[in-house]
């Protein structure tokens, strides 16, 4: 009899601990990092670009261009994403052109739109 009632508890226990794993491991998803790529620019950055500024100037605000087109000499592209497991929070396209005197001539700002 002390035997059975011993091995009923036993029972339960494993039932229950078994219950509780399955129901904490279902209940939960696992931590997503956030992914930033490429150079991250704020507002503030956008606001101190301005004509005339030179690719030092340039650099030391935004950093190094993520894409130096040598067929493009004159123009610098930044880019941007921030993705958190599979889902695409921003996505960010500065393309800033250079006159001949290497001075900046115009910019522009892309946000890319997700294609889904």
């Amino acid at each position: 009899m002390k035997n059975n009632n011993k091995f009923i508890q036993f029972k339960s226990f494993i039932s229950i601990l078994v219950l509780m794993i399955f129901v904490s491991c279902t209940s939960l998803s696992p931590y997503k990092v956030p992914v930033l790529q490429g150079n991250i620019f704020e507002e503030e950055d956008i606001e101190k670009l301005s004509e005339g500024l030179t690719k030092d100037q340039v650099q030391f605000i935004f950093g190094t261009a993520l894409v130096k087109d040598p067929f493009h000499p004159n123009r610098w592209d930044y880019y941007y994403s921030i993705k958190v497991g599979t889902e695409l929070l921003s996505e960010s396209k500065l393309s800033i052109s250079f006159n001949d005197d290497q001075l900046v001539d115009s910019w522009i700002i892309e946000k890319v739109e997700d294609s889904n």
